[in-house]
């Protein structure tokens, strides 16, 4: 095929005169769906804890699976868009889930805690190619420079969905405090089988449906065909490169806290859920007082709903990097707090971090691929392989408050898990991400454009 050379330049389409409401709205859609789908992670650490007897770090392989896929998947995805563009992009990805969804019957059945690590890689797999072409769908679908301000709206309904459903599968999977002692894996399972395979697989196969016949305008502007040779590349931008690394850290880092939280919040000095007047034997009243640290997370993540309305608003305003330094400073120094205390001090400055989390993955996905123009499709498969992040810092914050207990509370492990200070300490390692965000939003993230002016 013959090759001609196209220039990058910025995409915008402002001036169409097409109305764009109808696929943002096709597309929040799917924004909510794979929040739902992402949370729920969130409620099946403790659920593997009690079901399989393992420590704190092992149940965390559950967040590295997921996001492993990101890291795995994401440039393949967006070689899928050129082959085929972001409609039928997004078609595959939802049938995948799909089939995800499905293979959640037998790993709850069984139960095997390998299979329900291959079902959630296949799962994020498919949440893998949807973001990969959603989010860049929805950056370019009108103006550049409300394209943060787009991207935090559909953002904000993903929180909705992380807001509702860990509620939703802290209350079906584990229970009430009275019938969680005494509670069967079987049971357990069959709550497992029900959100899955009868709620999920099924929406999402009408999702598909509809997406099928629906009319989504095309986005010739962003997208690079096959055989078309351009002038530049994506390692040409230091912007794209900072806010990979950007967004590997801040996925991790807001993972990682909400992976904890039930863990967390369990801790008998920490949230205070459950009195040992009620419940004498630590070992017990830890395991009751997971299903009610759960529902907290839905506190977490509606926080994270919250900041991404308002900050949809304040972007319209505020200069992104701003917003975002902003943000990076409050959340590190409530992690921090949460870390240095303890009762309900530590418990709610924790908690409170979600609203700061809120703005900051638009923030960075569009600061990150400004000026990429045709590139745009390659750019975002890179900056959602460092979705990764997910996996890898959890894994790290859970060997740190393994290895934290073990050393300093050795009573305190009973070998399904641990309810020692450990996860609470582990946890600064999620300031640490915060403090990189605060350089990319002050340094990082300026395109070339303004790095050669300087210049």
């Amino acid at each position: 095929m013959q090759s001609v050379n196209v220039p990058s330049h910025d995409v915008s389409t402002a001036d169409t005169g097409y109305s764009y409401r109808a696929a943002l709205t096709v597309l929040t859609t799917l924004f909510f769906i794979w929040g739902s789908l992402t949370s729920l992670n969130d409620v099946l650490i403790p659920y593997v804890q009690h079901v399989f007897k393992i420590k704190l770090a092992a149940s965390m392989l559950i967040q590295t699976a997921f996001f492993s896929a990101y890291f795995i998947f994401s440039i393949p995805a967006a070689k899928i868009i050129d082959w085929i563009g972001y409609k039928r992009a997004i078609l595959v990805g939802l049938m995948t889930m799909v089939v995800a969804c499905l293979a959640f019957y037998p790993a709850a059945k069984l139960p095997s805690f390998p299979f329900f690590l291959a079902a959630l890689i296949i799962l994020a797999t498919g949440i893998t190619v949807l973001q990969v072409a959603a989010n860049p769908y929805v950056a370019v679908l009108g103006p550049a420079r409300t394209a943060s301000s787009r991207l935090n709206l559909s953002q904000a309904f993903n929180s909705f969905g992380t807001t509702i459903f860990p509620w939703i599968g802290a209350h079906l999977i584990l229970r009430t405090t009275t019938s969680a002692i005494t509670q069967s894996a079987s049971q357990e399972g069959d709550a497992v089988v029900k959100l899955y395979v009868y709620f999920f697989a099924i929406v999402l196969l009408l999702m598909a449906v509809a997406i099928a016949f629906f009319k989504l305008p095309k986005m010739e502007a962003a997208e690079h065909h096959i055989g078309v040779k351009l002038e530049d590349s994506v390692w040409k931008h230091p912007n794209l490169i900072f806010g990979a690394i950007g967004i590997f850290v801040y996925v991790g880092g807001e993972v990682a806290i909400g992976s904890s939280i039930a863990n967390y919040l369990a801790l008998d000095n920490i949230g205070h859920l459950i009195s040992p007047a009620t419940i004498p034997d630590a070992a017990a009243r830890y395991h009751a007082a997971l299903g009610l640290a759960a529902r907290y997370i839905s506190l977490y993540w509606m926080g994270a709903m919250i900041g991404r309305f308002i900050g949809s608003a304040l972007l319209q305003k505020i200069k992104p990097g701003k917003l975002l330094a902003i943000s990076a400073i409050c959340a590190g120094l409530l992690v921090t707090v949460s870390v240095l205390t303890t009762g309900h001090v530590a418990m709610w400055t924790i908690l409170t971090v979600g609203l700061f989390n809120s703005i900051m993955f638009p923030c960075i996905f569009t600061m990150g691929i400004a000026e990429l123009g045709p590139l745009t499709g390659d750019a975002s498969g890179i900056m959602n392989m460092a979705i990764v992040g997910g996996a890898v810092i959890p894994w790290l914050v859970g060997q740190a408050g393994d290895l934290i207990n073990h050393h300093y509370y050795p009573a305190m492990i009973q070998g399904e898990t641990s309810w020692g200070q450990g996860i609470q300490y582990a946890l600064i390692i999620a300031a640490l991400c915060y403090l990189y965000i605060l350089f990319f939003a002050v340094s990082g993230s300026k395109p070339n454009s303004e790095r050669s002016a300087k210049a």
